[in-house]
C-alpha cells in the first residue's frame, strides 16, 4: 500500500517541478532530493508490500514511507493552495494581495522548514533500507507464514457439507462430455472449499477408473515453474508404476514440457490444476497437456473469474461457480464444529446464528470461528456476545483464525498497487450497503487512484479497475440491469472486516460509528455513521481529504463540528443528510473534486459555487435543484452534472422527472460526460440545443421539455456527439411532436434510447443502431407497428413500449428479436391480440403486460417461450383474468403453465391485490389472492 501513496505523490510532483517549484525559494535542492529517494524507494516497496504482513521490521520501514508520502503530498497542497489565493479587484484588493504576501513569506518559510524535516526522515529511512536489504533480496524467506490450506486434501467426510450435489455435477463433467480435450474450472472466492471439493471428485471411484494416468498439481502464487513440471512427471509415470527419467533435476523448462506432452499425447489424463491466480500461469502449462481426442480432462481452481471464462471459451469446456453453503447446511457445519454434532443450547442459538450469518456461508470461516466457540463456556452467555460484537478484533488478533485471515487476505496481497487502494475504499461503506457501481467509479477517480492510459478516459480505466476486484473474487455482484452491467455490489462481512483493520492499520481512512473509537493522529479519509455525536471534538482534521456521512440524522454544521477546518479536501459526499440549504464552507475547498448533495433538500445551488475550479462531479439527483446559477460555467473540470429526480407519480405519468433549466453557454462545459436532465422548455431552447453541440465527451445525455421546433437543432447537435451511449428525450406534452428524423449521422456506439412523447413515425435511423441494448419508448402513438422497425435489432435486450401503438393486433415474427430478454407492453388501448411465431423472441425471460383493456386472451404462442421465466399482468380486465383458470373456459392455463413465475395485479376493495397462477383454483368464479395486499407506492416502485 505504500507503493500507492508513494506513486501517488510522485504523480502530484511531476507538474509542480514544471510549474511551482521554481517559487519556493531556496528548497528545490530538498524537493529534489526527496523525490529522488522516493523514486529509489519505490523498486523495493512491491516487495516489501508482500513482506509486511509477516515481518514487524518491514512493517515499520513501510509505514514510515507511507508517512513521508502523505507529509509531501501536504506540503505541494499547502503551497499550491498559497499560489491558487484570488485577491479579489480594486483598492480592496490590492490591500487584500498586500496582506497576503506578508503571510505567504512566512509560509514559505514554513514550508520549507518542513522540506527539510521531512528529509531528515527521508535519510534515516534510507539507512533502514540498508538493513533490510538482504530480506529485499530473498522475499520468500520473510513469510514465516504456516500454509495450510493443503489441509483441505485431507479432511474427512464427516467435516464435508453441502458437497454431494457438485461433486456429482462435477464428476459427470469429466467422464462425460465428449473425446476432445476440455476444461473444467471450479471458481470462486478464497475459503469457499473450492481445493475440498476438487479432491473430492478428483478421487471418486468412477474418476479414478476412467482416468488411469491422472496428476494433482497445485500452483499457489508463488509456483516456481520448474518444480511444478517435474513434479507433474513424476506423478505421471508413478501411474503407469514406472520410474521418473534420470537427470530429471538437469532439465530445461521446455525440455519437461516436451517430455510431458509427448507422454500424455496418446493418452486419456486428468491433470488438476489447484489453485492458479493469474491467466499467464495457466498459459505457461497449459501447451505442455496436448489437446487429444481420448477425452482428457483439466481441471482448475481458481479465485479469478476472468481465468475460468478463458479457459473455458479456447476449450469448450465447463465453469463451475461454486456458491455459498444454503443456511440450513451451514447451519448443520457450525453445530458439528462448536457443539461436537450436538444441537446448539436454545440460550445460544440467537447470538450463535448472528455470528453464522456473518460467515455468509463460507466454509472455512463457519469451521474456523466454530473451533474458537467451541472453547468457550456454554454457561458463560457474556463470552459469546463477546465474539459477536467484536468479530473483527477475533480475527484480527486470535491466533485460532490466522489460517482464516490469512487465507481471505491473499487476495487482497496479490492486488496490483493501483487495485489496493480501489479495494480499501470499501472499508468506508457501512455494514451490508450496496455500493453503487457508478459511484465507486467516480469516487475513484475523484480520489486519484485511477492512471491515466492512452486512448480511455478515467472513468473507462476505473471500469476496467471494478471488473477486474469482480473477476478476482473480492466483490459480489448484487444488481444488475436488464442489459447485464453491474448495478451494485457487496463484499463479504469477513473480507469487509480484515480491509476496515487493513485501513485503520495504514492510515487509509477512518470510521466513526460509535463514541470513543480509536482513529490516527492525522485521518485523511473519514466515514461518518448514523451520528455526529461520533466526531471527536477537536481533532485534526488539517489532513483530511475525504469526508463521507451515511445515515446521519443531525444536520451538518461543517463549520462547528470541523472546527479545525478541512481546506485540502477532494471529496466530500452527504448524500442523504438533512440538509436544506447548500454548506457554505465548501467554497473554500479549492481542492474539492466530488460533491454528492444527492437525497437532500438543498434547493438552490449559490453561485459561488464558481470558485470550485477542480469540481469533476456534481450530484444533485434527488434533490430539489431546479435551477444552477451561470457561474456554474466556469467550472471547465466538470464531468458529471446530475440534477434531476422523480416526482411522487408513478412512472406512467407523463411528467414523472424533473431536470434544471437549461443555460444558454452550456457548451463552455466542454468535459462533460454525463449531463442530466436539461429543461429545454425556455425561450431560448434553440440557442441551447445548439450548445450541446460543442459537449462532444458527452456519453449520457437526458433532455426533458422539448419542444418540436427544436427537433432539427437538437439532431444537428447529436451528430457531433459521437462518444454517446445514452439518451433520454421527453417532449413538453403528450401530444408533443418529437422531431427526431433529420439525424443522419447517430453516435454508433449509442446503447440506450428513452423517448417519451408523440413520434408518430419512427426514426429510420433507429433500426440501423446495431449497438442498441436498451429501447424504451412511450406515448409515441406510432401509425405503424413498431416492431417491423425494431425486430431486427441485433443486441436489442430490453424493450418497453407505454401507449406506442393503437392497431388491433401485435405480431412477434419468427427470427425476430433474436436477444430480446425482457419485454414489456402497457396501455395498448385497442389492442386485443398478441401472436408470437415460433422462432420469435426465444430468449425472451421476462414479460409484462399491463392496462391493455381489450385484450382478449394471452398472447398466442406463447408457450413455445421455453426460457420465460417470469410473466406480470398488470391492472387487466376481471374477464381476462377469468381465462386463466384451470378449467374448460380458461384454455390459457395450460398455455402458460409452463413459466415458473406467473402473477396478476389489480386493484380490489381500496388496495392492489396480487394473484399467482396457483390461487386460480378449480371451480371458482374469481381467484383467490396470496393474501399479498400492497400499496401504491409500493407497487409504482416495484414497476419502476
Amino acid at each position: 500500500m505504500a507503493e500507492s501513496a508513494v506513486m501517488f505523490v510522485l504523480e502530484k510532483l511531476t507538474p509542480f517541478f514544471e510549474n511551482e517549484l521554481q517559487l519556493l525559494n531556496g528548497s528545490r535542492e530538498e524537493v529534489v532530493y526527496a523525490r529522488g529517494e522516493l523514486e529509489r524507494m519505490k523498486v523495493f516497496l512491491r516487495i516489501a508490500d508482500r513482506l509486511e504482513d509477516t515481518d514487524e521490521e518491514v512493517k515499520v520501514w513501510v509505514k514510515q514511507i507511507r508517512e513521508v508520502a502523505h507529509d509531501i503530498e501536504d506540503v505541494v497542497d499547502e503551497f499550491t493552495l498559497l499560489l491558487a489565493h484570488n485577491h479579489g479587484d480594486g483598492f480592496y484588493g490590492f490591500l487584500h494581495k498586500f496582506s497576503c504576501c506578508i503571510k505567504n513569506i512566512k509560509a514559505r518559510y514554513r514550508i520549507a522548514y518542513q522540506i527539510q524535516g521531512i528529509n531528515t526522515r527521508i535519510k534515516n529511512i534510507c539507512q533502514g533500507h540498508q538493513r533490510l536489504q538482504r530480506k529485499f533480496r530473498l522475499p520468500e524467506q520473510g513469510n514465516t507464514w504456516n500454509d495450510r490450506r493443503g489441509d483441505a486434501l485431507l479432511l474427512d467426510k464427516s467435516d464435508l457439507v453441502g458437497i454431494d450435489e457438485p461433486k456429482k455435477k462435477l464428476v459427470g463433467w469429466l467422464v462425460e462430455g465428449g473425446s476432445g480435450r476440455k476444461v473444467v474450472s471450479l471458481a470462486g472466492m478464497g475459503g469457499l472449499g473450492k481445493t475440498t471439493l476438487a479432491k473430492q471428485v478428483y478421487d471418486h471411484s468412477q474418476v479414478k477408473k476412467h482416468f488411469v494416468i491422472h496428476a494433482w498439481i497445485t500452483v499457489s502464487r508463488s509456483f516456481k515453474m520448474e518444480e511444478i513440471l517435474k513434479d507433474m512427471v513424476q506423478q505421471l509415470f508413478q501411474a503407469i508404476r514406472k520410474p521418473a527419467p534420470k537427470g530429471l533435476d538437469g532439465m530445461t523448462i521446455d525440455r519437461l514440457k516436451t517430455m510431458i506432452k509427448y507422454f500424455l499425447q496418446e493418452r486419456r489424463y486428468l491433470i488438476v490444476l489447484d489453485d492458479v491466480w493469474h491467466i499467464n500461469e495457466w498459459d505457461a502449462i497449459k501447451y505442455a497437456l496436448p489437446t487429444n481426442d481420448y477425452g482428457s480432462r483439466v481441471m482448475l481452481t481458481t479465485r479469478n473469474a476472468d481465468l475460468a471464462f478463458s479457459s473455458r471459451i479456447e476449450s469448450e469446456g465447463r465453469v463451475y461457480n461454486l456458491e455459498p453453503l444454503k443456511q440450513e447446511e451451514s447451519w448443520t457445519l457450525f453445530c458439528r464444529k462448536t457443539f461436537y454434532g450436538n444441537s446448539c443450547p436454545p440460550h445460544l442459538e440467537e447470538t450463535c446464528r448472528y455470528i453464522l450469518k456473518k460467515c455468509e456461508g463460507l466454509p472455512l470461516a463457519i469451521v474456523a470461528i466454530g473451533g474458537v466457540l467451541a472453547t468457550k463456556d456454554k454457561r458463560r452467555i457474556d463470552e459469546w456476545e463477546m465474539v459477536r460484537r467484536s468479530l473483527g478484533a477475533e480475527i484480527e488478533g486470535n491466533d485460532k483464525l490466522i489460517n482464516l485471515r490469512k487465507v481471505l487476505s491473499l487476495s487482497f496481497n496479490d492486488l496490483p498497487y493501483y487495485l489496493k487502494s480501489c479495494f480499501l475504499y470499501l472499508s468506508i461503506f457501512p455494514e451490508d450497503h450496496l455500493v453503487e457501481h457508478m459511484r465507486l467509479v467516480r469516487l475513484w477517480t475523484a480520489e486519484g487512484f485511477v492512471e491515466a492510459k492512452e486512448g480511455k478516459t478515467l472513468e473507462e480505466v476505473a471500469e476496467d479497475y471494478f471488473n477486474e476486484l469482480l473477476n478476482r473474487s473480492l466483490m459480489q455482484v448484487v444488481g444488475t440491469t436488464s442489459y447485464g452491467r453491474v448495478k451494485t455490489c457487496r463484499i463479504h462481512d469477513l473480507l469487509r472486516e480484515i480491509i476496515i483493520s487493513k485501513s485503520r492499520e495504514q492510515n487509509f481512512a477512518a470510521i466513526a460509528k460509535e463514541q470513543n473509537a480509536m482513529w490516527p493522529d492525522k485521518v485523511r479519509r473519514l466515514s461518518i455513521h448514523n451520528t455526529l455525536q461520533n466526531v471527536q471534538q477537536n481533532r485534526p482534521f488539517s489532513q483530511l481529504r475525504s469526508l463521507f456521512m451515511f445515515g446521519v440524522v443531525e444536520r451538518p454544521y461543517i463549520h462547528t463540528q470541523f472546527p479545525n477546518g478541512f481546506r485540502l479536501l477532494g471529496v466530500l459526499d452527504l448524500r442523504g443528510a438533512p440538509l436544506t440549504r447548500f454548506p457554505i464552507e465548501v467554497v473554500n475547498l479549492f481542492y474539492l473534486k466530488y460533491l454528492s448533495l444527492r437525497d437532500t433538500k438543498v434547493r438552490t445551488i449559490p453561485s459561488f459555487i464558481g470558485k470550485l475550479q477542480n469540481l469533476e462531479t456534481l450530484d444533485l439527483k434527488h434533490a430539489d435543484v431546479t435551477v444552477l446559477p451561470a457561474e456554474i460555467l466556469k467550472l471547465k473540470r466538470l464531468r458529471h452534472l446530475l440534477v434531476y429526480r422523480y416526482g411522487i407519480e408513478s412512472y406512467a405519468h407523463f411528467h414523472s422527472k424533473y431536470g434544471f433549466k437549461g443555460l444558454e453557454k452550456i457548451g463552455a462545459l466542454q468535459s462533460l460526460q454525463k449531463l442530466s436532465l436539461i429543461d429545454a422548455d425556455q425561450q431560448s431552447s434553440g440557442i441551447i440545443m445548439h450548445e450541446l453541440g460543442k459537449l462532444t465527451q458527452l456519453t449520457r445525455l437526458g433532455i426533458i421539455n422539448l419542444k418540436t421546433q427544436d427537433g432539427e437543432m437538437l439532431c444537428s447537435s447529436i451528430q457531433n456527439l459521437t462518444n454517446l451511449q445514452a439518451l433520454s428525450i421527453r417532449s413538453t406534452e403528450e401530444e408533443e411532436i418529437i422531431d427526431l428524423h433529420h439525424l443522419f449521422r447517430p453516435p454508433q456506439f449509442l446503447q440506450r434510447i428513452y423517448f417519451t412523447g408523440r413520434l408518430q413515425t419512427l426514426p429510420n435511423w433507429i433500426s440501423n443502431l446495431h449497438s442498441l441494448v436498451k429501447v424504451y419508448l412511450k406515448w409515441s402513438r406510432l401509425r405503424e407497428d413498431p416492431l417491423i422497425f425494431l425486430q431486427n435489432l441485433p443486441n436489442l435486450v430490453h424493450l418497453e413500449l407505454l401507449q406506442v401503438y393503437e392497431g388491433e393486433t401485435l405480431c412477434f415474427r419468427a427470427g425476430g428479436f433474436k436477444k430480446l430478454k425482457h419485454l414489456g407492453l402497457d396501455k395498448f388501448d385497442e389492442l386485443r391480440c398478441i401472436q408470437i411465431e415460433i422462432g420469435a423472441v426465444q430468449r425472451v425471460e421476462k414479460l409484462s403486460i399491463q392496462r391493455c383493456k381489450l385484450l382478449e386472451k394471452v398472447p398466442v404462442g406463447i408457450e413455445h417461450l421455453s426460457k420465460l421465466k417470469l410473466l406480470e399482468f398488470f391492472d387487466m380486465p376481471h374477464e381476462f383474468l377469468k381465462t386463466l383458470r384451470p378449467d374448460e373456459r380458461g384454455e390459457d392455463y395450460w398455455r402458460v403453465k409452463h413459466i415458473p413465475e406467473v402473477y396478476s395485479t389489480y386493484w380490489r376493495d381500496g388496495g392492489w391485490e396480487v394473484y399467482s397462477l396457483e390461487s386460480f383454483s378449480e371451480g371458482e368464479s374469481s381467484p383467490r389472492p396470496n393474501n399479498t395486499v400492497i400499496s401504491s407506492q409500493d407497487l409504482q416502485t416495484r414497476w419502476k
